[in-house]
């Protein structure tokens, strides 16, 4: 007993062709098309409940880069800010122990 060509799981509908499902290889080339201008458009649909408005997953762009980006230059605003503080304070703090000498030396001689 043999099977036909058009029902075995592993063959082809025509010779160099994909394999194709059992029921794509029973219709005529003109209902292949729509079916799959139909499973096309299922796949668009689903791309498009799943990403969203971007609609291809393709064209989606992750965040977090840009995240990673701002929080480092969010670092080094801070430490920018937290050095001319400190270069500052130490500013303030020479010039009071140099007013503090000067007033030291001044003072016993007068």
């Amino acid at each position: 007993m043999t099977v036909p060509a058009d029902t075995e799981p592993g063959r082809t509908a025509e010779p160099g062709s994909d394999i194709a499902p059992l029921v794509m290889r029973r219709t005529g080339q003109s209902e292949r098309y729509v079916l799959q201008a139909a499973a096309l458009r299922r796949r668009q649909l689903r791309a498009a409940i799943l990403y969203g408005s971007s609609r291809s997953w393709r064209q989606r762009q992750s965040l977090w880069p840009a995240a990673l980006i701002g929080v480092i230059a969010v670092a080094l605003i801070v430490a920018a800010i937290a050095v001319t503080g400190a270069f500052e304070k130490q500013q303030q703090q020479d010039r009071e122990a140099e007013n503090e000498r000067n007033a030291s030396i001044t003072a016993p001689t007068s």
